[in-house]
């Protein structure tokens, strides 16, 4: 299965629906990576809403799309974070200190926008 990637100016939105597998997240982090290579997008913001649970591994590819995103030079923005999901991440010490987060994806443009200086 791949997590649909849409492109909004010069933003990817990502809505991830449905609990991920490893290997859902690897072809995900590649798929994200590519677009953001080929659409030169600025900005990507990814909605966790559905996302109730997560695992060490899909927390640390979570973790790296964040940095390779960055590197890449496109700033990240974490939306409807589930509280499980925030004890997790943290329980496993994926820190996300420097990621902009919003409590949903309407909140995660306006943020993303503002953190671009746009």
């Amino acid at each position: 299965m791949r997590i649909p990637i849409l492109k909004l100016h010069d933003y990817l939105l990502i809505s991830i629906q449905t609990e991920i597998d490893d290997n859902t997240a690897i072809q995900f982090q590649e798929d994200l990576l590519d677009k953001i290579h080929n659409t030169g997008s600025t900005g990507v913001v990814i909605d966790l809403t559905s996302v109730e649970i997560i695992d060490s591994f899909i927390a640390k590819v979570l973790g790296d799309v964040v940095s390779m995103s960055d590197l890449m030079g496109a700033k990240v923005v974490l939306t409807g974070i589930q509280p499980a999901v925030a004890v997790t991440l943290i329980d496993l010490g994926v820190h996300l200190k420097d990621v902009p987060t919003a409590l949903d994806l309407e909140q995660g443009l306006i943020k993303l926008h503002q953190e671009l200086g746009e």
